[in-house]
């Protein structure tokens, strides 16, 4: 029995990431990308189901690296002191130039989820992150407030909005295609524009 040809594979795969950035998932072709590819469709077919199938194997190492930053940023309620708890929220520029910096090295991968996957069940990811980070950031919000850092009594909806605001500042740079330099500066004006010790109730 002959081997499945395991060289077709990254060339559908960077056909498919091409197509779907610049047609988006819903008017891409999977002809395109097997012309590009230079495979047959039933070449593809053998591999990916559906359209989707193939777009879910496109974005999947950018939702995979997204998700481990968030599980491994979980608090540890046995372990975390204070001084974590509050520095959390420190909006200093080398914590937020590290996510932009993430970010950009996801480029491809997290355009395609914010611009690209109307029509899939990515089509929710800029509310669904958020809803993700809202869960674990909340648990430190709670544990600060327990302790007495926090005064500032804030339900789980709000703190939903405030943060689908704080994520939205840090969409839009890429929706809008801007340089890594224009990040760069963007990431300073958002450190400045939000500050979470004063929304909070917190006091140095």
């Amino acid at each position: 029995m002959s081997k499945p040809d395991k060289s077709i594979d990254p060339r559908i795969l960077k056909s498919a990431k091409e197509e779907f950035l610049s047609q988006g998932y819903e008017k891409a072709s999977l002809k395109t990308i097997c012309a590009n590819a230079k495979v047959t469709t039933g070449a593809l077919y053998k591999r990916y189901k559906s359209k989707e199938e193939l777009f879910t194997a496109v974005v999947t190492p950018t939702l995979e690296a997204l998700n481990e930053v968030a599980d491994n940023r979980r608090i540890n309620f046995e372990t975390v002191t204070e001084f974590e708890l509050i520095e959390a929220w420190n909006m200093n520029n080398d914590v937020m130039l590290w996510w932009f910096k993430f970010l950009y090295s996801h480029y491809d991968g997290f355009i395609l989820l914010l611009s690209c996957s109307q029509g899939t069940s990515f089509s929710n990811f800029t509310h669904d992150w958020v809803e993700k980070m809202s869960i674990y950031t909340y648990e430190y919000y709670l544990e600060a407030k327990n302790r007495g850092i926090f005064t500032t009594e804030i339900s789980k909806t709000e703190f939903h909005t405030l943060l689908s605001s704080f994520w939205t500042t840090i969409y839009e740079p890429f929706i809008h295609g801007f340089s890594w330099e224009q990040i760069e500066n963007h990431c300073q004006i958002v450190c400045h524009f939000f500050n979470w010790y004063q929304v909070l109730g917190y006091t140095r």
